[in-house]
């Protein structure tokens, strides 16, 4: 690889770092050990091509450009951190990940608002991905970036909401939900 690719190939994951919290490749890797997969069926169930995905993850392309695929990418993290909790069986990962793979993404929020936890409250998680999800669809990261930039000295609490919802992590809009919440 020479070093006009090397430079492409970084700056890709960099960017791909702001959309999605972290080199997409990385992510991927982390699916597919925590999920028993391989990469053919990690693009199956996300609706990619096998050379796509390949190419997301080495870097050679930066942004995933279906937003369906983006939620199927999200709701397998979710199904990950359960796995790694034990409170989904590797039996129902599998099972789960059929229901994934069949979602067209429609409406981002896909009556999620509706699905409730054992003890009847929507859970905290489960409403920081909405938020996540809607935002993303609205715009890549990059641009929500951008625009928090813009907002960032006359509404620094909105700006901080754009950047930790549109382009943060799950786990960190999920600590500032639940800081703004109380």
């Amino acid at each position: 690889m020479d070093a006009a690719q090397q430079e492409a190939t970084a700056r890709a994951r960099e960017l791909q770092r702001s959309w999605y919290g972290e080199p997409l490749g990385a992510l991927f890797r982390r699916l597919i050990e925590d999920l028993g997969l391989n990469q053919a069926r990690l693009a199956a169930v996300l609706g990619l091509s096998a050379p796509m995905l390949s190419q997301l993850m080495s870097g050679q392309r930066a942004k995933i450009g279906n937003p369906a695929v983006v939620q199927r990418v999200q709701a397998l993290q979710e199904l990950s951190g359960q796995v790694a909790d034990g409170s989904v069986s590797a039996a129902e990962a599998t099972d789960r990940m059929e229901e994934i793979k069949k979602t067209a993404g429609g409406s981002v929020l896909n009556n999620t608002t509706q699905q409730t936890s054992s003890t009847g409250a929507t859970t905290v998680r489960r409403v920081v991905r909405e938020i996540q999800s809607l935002l993303r669809s609205v715009s890549d990261a990059g641009d929500i970036i951008d625009a928090a930039n813009t907002l960032a000295s006359t509404h620094p609490e909105l700006a901080e909401f754009l950047r930790v919802y549109g382009a943060g992590r799950t786990a960190d809009a999920v600590a500032h939900y639940e800081a703004h919440q109380s």
